[in-house]
């Protein structure tokens, strides 16, 4: 699902545009600079001291390589953000940082404390200079629109990546819980348990159309002995399914419909006379073997 806003999807313009960013506030914003990178390291021990007293220092750090490498990135990041400069580059830079913080697990209640810890430090230097009431105000608020600016980048992309992960590991899942094999040429299985809803009937539906077209199957047998559920909407989406694969020339049966999945569906009124139905899976495999001309023979070894 989508966020309102996605900073992947606009431009520099834009972006400046819908936080009210105006030539104005880059002007103010560059003219702070000189003030704050020559206080920047007075900023970052302040900012360490701070830090210090989180159980995430010692988390992410604590090794003296790693701590070395982030303080020479915040300055950098910093003297970037005075420069005043939003364009597109500027923008690639704040989304990368985003979905590092994503990578390495960095929770974002830290980063947002951080930041405003930041923000504060930056309103420290300012109230020690003498600004008239109205300048004081206009470079306050330049200030704060330029860093919910950032943090928003930065968030939306750190929020992309993980969407991104959640999706395809939830795509693995769905995969896992649809596994159509073949189990003889021209014979398809899948064994369903659980719960059926429409997105996993469409996925369920997907999964076979797809094995179906990639190994020509004749046959396709759909278990849902593992089904404790089988209400209208279920029914419904089994008709459409079996519907749908003999368009592509397999026939379909749906094996372990028990007494009481029979008799529900038969009560729901549901149109099955297309369907074909086996109580068990052994009597599904008989009839498929059948239908591509196989016999299953049981054969006896003999005792010496």
């Amino acid at each position: 699902m989508k966020n309102t806003f996605d900073s992947d999807e606009r431009s520099a313009i834009e972006v400046k545009e819908l936080f009210g960013i105006t030539d104005e506030t880059l002007k103010i914003i560059r003219d702070l600079k000189s003030l704050m990178m020559g206080n920047m390291d007075w900023i970052l021990d302040k900012w360490y001291e701070w830090l210090k007293q989180k159980q995430e220092y010692d988390e992410f750090f604590s090794n003296e390589t790693i701590l070395k490498r982030v303080h020479a990135s915040q300055h950098k990041f910093w003297d970037i953000f005075f420069s005043g400069n939003i364009d597109e580059e500027y923008l690639a830079a704040r989304r990368g940082l985003g979905e590092t913080h994503a990578r390495i697990g960095l929770p974002l209640d830290v980063y947002f404390a951080g930041v405003d810890r930041f923000l504060s430090l930056f309103i420290d230097i300012l109230d020690k200079e003498e600004y008239a009431i109205e300048e004081y105000k206009e470079t306050r608020r330049a200030l704060n629109k330029m860093v919910h600016l950032d943090m928003t980048i930065i968030v939306q992309s750190y929020e992309n990546l993980v969407n991104e992960g959640i999706a395809a590991k939830s795509k693995s899942l769905l995969e896992m819980s649809t596994p159509v094999t073949q189990i003889w040429n021209g014979i398809l299985l899948l064994p369903v348990v659980g719960i059926i809803d429409s997105k996993r009937a469409q996925d369920i539906m997907n999964s076979t159309l797809s094995k179906i077209s990639e190994s020509q199957a004749k046959s396709f047998i759909m278990d849902i002995s593992g089904v404790a559920v089988v209400d209208t909407a279920v029914a419904n989406h089994l008709v459409k399914i079996t519907k749908a694969t003999r368009l592509m020339g397999c026939e379909s049966t749906i094996s372990g419909v028990s007494p009481a999945i029979a008799q529900t569906i038969v009560d729901l009124g549901i149109d099955v006379d297309e369907v074909n139905t086996t109580g068990n899976m052994r009597t599904a495999l008989l009839e498929a073997f059948e239908k591509l001309g196989l016999e299953i023979r049981e054969i006896q070894a003999e005792i010496q």
